[in-house]
């Protein structure tokens, strides 16, 4: 399984695995389908929202692991 890191696009982590979408949800990022939303890395949208970019890459890594 791929391993999703905090410069990959969020389209590409989504395009990976749509069951991802929870974890952006949760840090309130609803808005998923916007081409801007998409175009954004982990590391930005995380930074918009006030979400620890470390611990998102670890929470879906985890969920990815677990699959």
């Amino acid at each position: 399984m791929a391993q999703v890191t905090k410069d990959m696009l969020i389209g590409e982590i989504l395009q990976l695995d749509v069951t991802t979408s929870k974890f952006f949800i949760e840090m309130g990022m609803h808005c998923l389908g916007c081409p801007a939303s998409t175009g954004e890395s982990l590391e930005q949208a995380c930074e918009v929202h006030g979400c620890d970019v470390d611990e998102m890459v670890a929470k879906i890594n985890a969920h990815l692991a677990n699959k």
